[in-house]
């Protein structure tokens, strides 16, 4: 009798683990399907949709879709209360990226990648996508009825992953954005003229990958003079000991474009509080300011007030009727991201410098090593009751941050700063072509513990 108790006990504990593979694999099989049928159509034997319709695709994702997509989720769930209570989310991606930087530093330490690869190694390891592929597996998980975080799944984790790009979007538009800039040791600066030189030109006819223009589309309208220079080396350059006399004058170039009042105020000020200044400007902070952030801050705006957000959001709003429209056309999202994730894979890696060791220690890092540190993260914030209280979806999120590859807005911004191009476009290749294994393995083990973080 007690044998039969035993073994109808470890029957159903099999039964448990395989309903968690099933519940776990199914939805991210169907993602992969789906970034199949995008790599077949644009595969250049096939060329059944040319590149061109792609890059139109990723347009519409970053200025229709995703904002749509945003604005409900996020403007729906958020309320002044719960912006308090998931003070955690924006905490969480720092913590993910120091992580990943400190493990990118290992990755220098033991891979010995070429020096001038060495900031490129740090970036690509630490700073991970955590926007539109985060919201498609988020989207995929709670497309059936019976998905194991309630009715409610989608537009939690919509909002979960929607209050986590902002401080994803400023680390990338401030901080990563000078780390991308070319080295110092690859310029040759002109004495007698205030413009630099490349030891080694890039040629600025060649196609931009899809990958660098995905999630960034336009890009080549926002290059600036000092863009693809070594800027802020050139700027404190002084501060190391090394004659300035070589450094061109931005004080005064910034100076005569301005008036008497501020030319008054340069002088007066340190010259490394000016230098900061100078770099401060130069930073491209108004980039923040793109079509998925603003209907992030929309939707915090309206859901946070109480009257804009009856007004907007349930059964009986006025103004409902744009809102399910927003919703009709946010549904175009999660293909489209997928889809556009094939034609990447279809025009297969760049040739790198990077050196093979180097690019597999920054894989294993990112896709295996630092979702083990997520999981142990989220597990101590919630014995200190930082997490909400019984709610699966939060947690999935949370372990989803520490487990994505690469965001492909760093091939983008490599490609603003001219720096490591065809690097981050193969890193970025191979990555997205091995996080369909790694993913897939962590989601299942994200289920099965997920009871007990």
């Amino acid at each position: 009798m007690s044998g039969g108790i035993v073994g109808l006990q470890i029957n159903n504990n099999m039964k448990s683990t395989s309903g968690i593979i099933q519940t776990a694999l199914v939805p991210l099989l169907k993602l992969i399907s789906v970034t199949v049928i995008g790599l077949i159509l644009a595969h250049s034997k096939m060329q059944l949709v040319p590149r061109a319709t792609f890059k139109l695709l990723s347009k519409l994702v970053f200025a229709l879709f995703l904002p749509c997509l945003i604005f409900g989720g996020l403007g729906q769930r958020i309320t002044l209360k719960n912006f308090v209570d998931w003070w955690f989310i924006p905490v969480n991606v720092l913590v993910s990226t120091a992580l990943g930087c400190l493990l990118g530093c290992i990755v220098v330490a033991i891979c010995r990648p070429p020096p001038r690869f060495n900031r490129f190694t740090i970036i690509m390891t630490g700073f991970g996508n955590t926007g539109n592929l985060l919201i498609a597996v988020i989207g995929s998980v709670c497309q059936p009825k019976n998905n194991p975080f309630g009715y409610e799944c989608n537009s939690k984790g919509v909002a979960y992953v929607s209050l986590s790009q902002w401080v994803a979007v400023i680390l990338f538009y401030t901080f990563v954005y000078h780390m991308m800039e070319p080295p110092m040791e690859y310029y040759e600066i002109v004495q007698d003229e205030t413009e630099i030189e490349e030891e080694l030109p890039i040629n600025d006819n060649i196609s931009r990958p899809l990958l660098v223009e995905a999630e960034w589309p336009g890009i080549e309208d926002k290059e600036t003079e000092h863009s693809k220079t070594p800027f802020i080396a050139r700027i404190f350059k002084s501060i190391s000991g090394i004659s300035s006399s070589s450094i061109p004058d931005f004080e005064a170039a910034a100076e005569s474009s301005g008036n008497s009042f501020r030319s008054i105020r340069c002088l007066a000020e340190p010259r490394v509080f000016r230098r900061i200044r100078i770099v401060a400007e130069q930073t491209p902070i108004r980039h923040i300011l793109q079509p998925p952030t603003i209907a992030s801050l929309l939707a915090i705006i309206i859901g946070t007030v109480p009257q804009l957000k009856s007004f907007f959001f349930g059964y009986d709003a006025p103004m409902s009727f744009i809102t399910d429209s927003l919703e009709i056309v946010a549904g175009a999202m999660v293909p489209s991201v997928m889809l556009i994730l094939g034609g990447m894979l279809a025009e297969g890696p760049n040739e790198s410098t990077l050196g093979l060791r180097t690019t597999i220690g920054i894989t294993v890092a990112r896709l295996l090593v630092l979702p083990l540190l997520g999981i142990g993260v989220v597990a101590l914030a919630d014995k200190l009751n930082f997490l909400v209280e019984n709610d699966g979806m939060f947690r999935f999120a949370l372990l989803l941050q520490y487990t994505t590859p690469s965001a492909i807005l760093l091939g983008a911004i490599a490609s603003l700063r001219g720096y490591a191009v065809s690097e981050a476009s193969a890193i970025l290749f191979w990555q997205h072509v091995f996080a369909l294994f790694s993913l897939s393995a962590y989601v299942i083990v994200y289920f099965r513990i997920i009871d007990y973080v």
